[in-house]
């Protein structure tokens, strides 16, 4: 687990497919005053084991073994896509090692969709890149967020991830749906959506529905990263849910 400074109340921040926990490092400047601020590498990703199981549950086991491995409370999880679903996970199964949960862009049923819609498109990058500023121009507004998925080998950047693993991953998404893991969070919740979201329309405001006291909050002019596409307003929005929360 990569440690990001600041003391107090832990803050773990989990990352999206395909990404890595240092892909937090610009949010985790600005979360240090509230608490200890660690990123989670999820299994199959940055330094995490590249071994399944490759299930929600296996993944939120995992995240409560790190919370558990701090010796320091109940923490606040904050969860890109991906890491938003194991957030939820974790607060679902493991309640007393999880303080509040901030979700970003990640919606509960998504059956039917399949990886092999993205197959083409993620196998037509040009891999290795020759450069960081490559990366930047070719993912255009996320390249900074890009930039953070990669690294270097002798003949340029790749992705640290496997994109098999990542198949394998997501394809769960789309064979079952998560509101029973949602219906079973007890904690406070902030769902952070984007104006043009990758995911289905209305369900994020619907999981704020069947959560008791959460929130939900669109962000104009974002789409699936609204942490670096809207970093601001995003930034509002957490330090206002965190001041309530750990004021408790």
């Amino acid at each position: 687990m990569l440690c990001f400074g600041g003391s107090g109340v832990p803050i773990v921040l989990l990352h999206g497919l395909m990404g890595r926990a240092r892909t937090w490092w610009r949010v985790a400047e600005w979360l240090r005053p509230y608490g200890a601020v660690y990123g989670l590498d999820a299994r199959g990703h940055g330094n995490a084991p590249r071994v399944g199981p490759w299930t929600t549950e296996r993944f939120a086991d995992d995240v409560a073994e790190a919370l558990r491995s701090l010796e320091a409370g109940p923490a606040v999880l904050i969860g890109h896509s991906m890491g938003g679903l194991h957030a939820w996970a974790t607060a679902a199964r493991y309640p007393e090692l999880v303080r509040a949960v901030v979700s970003e862009d990640f919606a509960p049923d998504q059956r039917g969709r399949t990886v092999e819609t993205w197959r083409g498109y993620f196998e037509s990058w040009p891999v290795p890149f020759g450069s960081l500023d490559h990366v930047r121009e070719f993912f255009g507004d996320a390249g900074e967020y890009f930039t953070d998925c990669v690294e270097e080998r002798d003949d340029g950047f790749h992705l640290v991830a496997d994109l098999e693993d990542l198949y394998v991953i997501a394809a769960e998404w789309g064979r079952r749906d998560y509101w029973d893991v949602v219906e079973a969070i007890r904690c406070p919740l902030l769902l952070v959506e984007g104006e043009h979201t990758a995911m289905p329309p209305g369900q994020q405001a619907l999981v704020a529905d069947r959560v008791p006291g959460a929130r939900h909050l669109v962000i104009p002019g974002s789409a699936h990263l609204p942490h670096d596409e809207a970093p601001e307003t995003y930034r509002g929005a957490v330090e206002a849910f965190l001041s309530r929360v750990l004021a408790r």
